[in-house]
Order: C-alpha cells, then structure tokens, then sequence
C-alpha cells in the first residue's frame, strides 16, 4: 500500500528515468522517519538510487532507532538496534509514489523510504510509515479508505541555529510582537517569507489549504490540504522540513515546539478524520433523509447528523484514548499545553461535543457543514506530534471501536460541569509523559491490542519515552535554581 502518489511520481522505470534526466541531475536526496518525527536521510548518486529501485533497496543504518533526537544512545538497549546485533542495517524501500522535487535546493529528486527488517521484508515495528500502512490496510481490507487533514500552529524567531546555541535558547526575539490573530496586516512585516512557505510548499507537492496568523507573537497556523491518511502524514512530516528549510533562508527559525511559553497558548497539531467507502462516499455522514431531524438512535443530540459507524468510531478513540496518549502528545513539554488547558483551548480530559473547541474530539457535522464534509477533529495533539503515530492512534482506535460495536463512555461536554473533573464524572487524560507511558506499558493496555498497535510497538516505543522521562528527570532547569538557590 502507497500514498496517492504526488504529481511526480513516475509509473514505470522509463517514467522515473525520464524524471531525473528532466532534473539533470548526478544525486538523488532520499530519507525516512525516526519515532520522534525526524527525517533521517542522504545524498544517493544517480546510479546508485537506480539500482536500489531495481532491488530491494538499500541498506540503512538501524542506529536511527536506537537513539533520540539529539543522537544520544538509549538509556536502556531497545529491540531494533542494539549492542547485541551490533546496530545492523535495516533495509530502506524507495516509495516511487511519493516523488518530490526539493525547490528550494535547485529541485533536487527527493523519496521517503519505508524501514523493512532485512529478514522478514516486513516493516519493523517502530517505523512510522509502516506502523500507518498496516492500520490503514485494516480499512482497505473493508473497502475503506482513511481520509484526514492535519492543521499545525508554530511559533517562529528571528533567530538562526548558530544564535539559537550562542543565546542558551533563551532571550529570543519572535517574529513579531502583539498577538495578532487572522490579521492581515502582521505578515506584511515578513511578506516574502510568509507567500515563499505557501508557495514552496505547493511546489514541493504538499498543498496547503489555509495559512494566516494565529494569537501571539510570531505564530502562524497552516492547514494542510484533505487526502488520504498516509499522504497526509507524509506532507504533515514535509511541512516542517519545509517550513524550516525555508525559514533557514529568511534567517526565521519556525518552532514546532508545543509549548514554548508559559504564559501564552501552545501550539496544537489538531487532526481531522473521516472515512470513505469505495466510491468515496462519507462513511460519518448521515443519510439524505436523516438531515431533517437527525438520526433516530443517537445516543445524545451532539451525534444525532452523523452515522452509527461514525458514533462508533467517536466511541472506539474515546475510550482507547487515555493509552495511547504518548503516540499523540510524545514529549516532557507537550504535557504543560494540556496541563493549563482550560486557559487555552487544549483538552485534558476523554470529552467530545458538537463544534466544541473545548473537547478532545470535535464533531464536526451538519448543520454547520455539509454531509461530506463530515468528520471528526482530535484536538489533543500539539505541533509536536509524529504525524504517523497520531493518525495511527486515531484509525487503529476508531476501527476497533466499529469492530466491537462500543457505547459512547460518557455525555458530551455540553452537559458537563467543570465540577465534573474534580469528583471523577470525567475521565482526566495523563497530564505528564511519565504517566502517559506507564499507561501506555500496562500489560492490559489497549495499545497493547494486536489491532491497535501491537506488544513490539509498544515495548519499544514505550521504551523511548521512558529514556525521555530519564533525561527530564535529571535534568536541572533555570526554574529550579531561581527559586531554590538562594532561599532553600
């Protein structure tokens, strides 16, 4: 199973050598994904990317996934790559379908791999592209088809790498000043890389739907077209190349951080979801004779327009969602955008509502748009997310809440009181990455589930947050000695 394919993307070896031979190019620019959401790739000669294609692939080194972002080994040997197989290679499988060429770097040809065990051929269990392809492959079986969008809100610095290090990472001067939400004026300050981030994208083969400022200094919130659930995890991933790639140029750096201020929002990465049958029909929408009234049976007046399937669905991530929580929100720093969520808009708790912006999970429905238009927005994640895990998360849920015909686990917010979180009438979402992985790991953990993400996944995933969790926990931070050094 594929992506749909990009504009590029070539349908047979005539059609990929007529590609780069249009380029003129000597190199080929190829990279996967690690857990935490960062591209891990290399130059390949023209020659040596072709006879990849006509094998297996290539070999990669499995180090990839036995360290953190910042190259450090883990704290404890995990299952792919390890002492004791002495960090193999894994083999990388060219994806012709998602073909790019790189603007910005004079259209160098560009490919994401998937990372196969060299053994099986099958895709280990911790790479992000094939952890998403087997839940999506779960609906194809049915003759679905997993649709979704992604929407990111970054803040971004008149800062560049070299100054970043040379100011310790703090005292950084934003974009702009003010918060300026959907304002048309504050981009004019900074006009020519706010058009080059929706322009290059576009070339770059990942569209954009929306792209404007959001409330506070120097962040923009952009919206990435609607596909197919594997596609947008691939342009979700490419927009953050992008953004900083392009960002490097203006001398901008773009911050997908999740909450980088204490006082201000953070930054989500809220996901859009739906489903669609064979012939691209919505499978959350309700039929043309229920738009009057709604749907006889819904469990509460917030999911009477859209389906059963739908409610299920709704009902499958709501009650899957307090376990799988690391694959959504993955760092120590995400869990403060939630901790202070009801000052903005970040969802804390197992909630869901019709157009609630207040909910984990917003139904978005008829009346407010058209039956097609119907689909489900996850609002947990922040900008910080693995595009793939998230999305995996959220199918693999929604599937098995179809698969085992579940109830919706509580009213909708609407007839919720902020009482309710303090006597236990709603279920509270872990609130720090320690306990999201410790529920995560349970030995019955929903994660855990062969249909969600499996024992393997779990294990060593798992085990990657918790080498996290070790670092914070060591770490000394510049809060801890202002308050404690001279008064403690």
């Amino acid at each position: 199973m594929s992506a749909s394919p990009t504009k590029f993307a070539p349908g047979s070896k005539d059609e990929l050598e007529a590609f780069l031979a249009r380029t003129g190019t000597i190199k080929v620019k190829v990279a996967g994904v690690d857990v935490d959401g960062i591209l891990r790739g290399k130059f390949m000669s023209k020659e040596k990317f072709l006879s990849a294609v006509s094998g297996d692939g290539f070999g990669f080194c499995s180090v990839i996934f036995g360290w953190d972002m910042h190259d450090a080994v883990y704290s404890r040997e995990l299952l792919i790559s390890n002492k004791d197989n002495g960090y193999r290679d894994i083999l990388a499988s060219i994806d012709l379908s998602t073909a790019r060429r790189i603007p910005w770097e004079n259209d160098v040809p560009f490919f994401l791999v998937s990372f196969l065990d060299p053994d099986t051929r099958q895709p280990i269990c911790a790479d992000p592209r094939g952890v998403l392809k087997q839940v999506v492959q779960r609906a194809e079986r049915r003759g679905w088809k997993c649709m979704a969008g992604c929407e990111y809100e970054y803040f971004q610095f008149k800062e560049t790498p070299e100054s970043l290090a040379q100011k310790n990472f703090s005292s950084l001067q934003p974009l702009t000043s003010g918060m300026h939400g959907y304002s048309l004026l504050r981009p004019q300050l900074n006009n020519e890389y706010f058009h080059d981030l929706f322009d290059k994208s576009y070339d770059f083969d990942v569209p954009l739907e929306g792209h404007h400022t959001e409330t506070g200094p120097g962040v923009y919130e952009t919206a990435l077209a609607y596909t197919d659930a594997l596609r947008m995890a691939d342009n979700a991933l490419l927009f953050k190349f992008a953004a900083k790639s392009i960002g490097m140029q203006h001398g901008i750096v773009p911050s997908f951080m999740a909450k980088p201020w204490g006082n201000l929002p953070g930054c989500s990465g809220h996901i859009h979801v739906s489903l669609r049958d064979a012939n691209g029909e919505s499978l959350f929408a309700v039929s043309k004779s229920e738009l009057d009234g709604g749907r006889k049976g819904a469990a509460y007046s917030d999911t009477k327009y859209i389906s059963q399937l739908a409610e299920r669905f709704l009902a499958g991530v709501l009650v899957g969602l307090p376990d799988v929580m690391p694959t959504l929100v993955p760092t120590v720093n995400g869990y403060k955008r939630l901790v202070g969520g009801e000052a903005f808009w970040a969802p804390n708790a197992v909630t869901y509502g019709y157009d609630s912006r207040s909910a984990s999970v917003r139904i978005i429905s008829p009346p407010s748009v058209p039956p097609a238009a119907t689909r489900l927005e996850i609002r947990v994640p922040g900008a910080d997310m693995n595009p793939y895990f998230a999305l995996s998360a959220i199918f693999a849920l929604g599937l098995r809440g179809i698969d085992k015909q579940l109830e919706l686990p509580c009213p909708p917010i609407s007839q919720m009181t902020p009482e309710d979180k303090k006597t236990g009438k709603v279920q509270m979402l872990p609130l720090s990455l320690e306990r999201a992985t410790e529920r995560m790991m349970r030995i019955d953990s929903i994660a855990r589930e062969d249909s969600v993400f499996g024992q393997e996944f779990v294990e060593h995933f798992g085990g990657t947050r918790q080498h996290e969790v070790k670092l914070w926990n060591e770490a000394v931070t510049n809060w801890e000695v202002e308050r404690y050094l001279e008064l403690a």
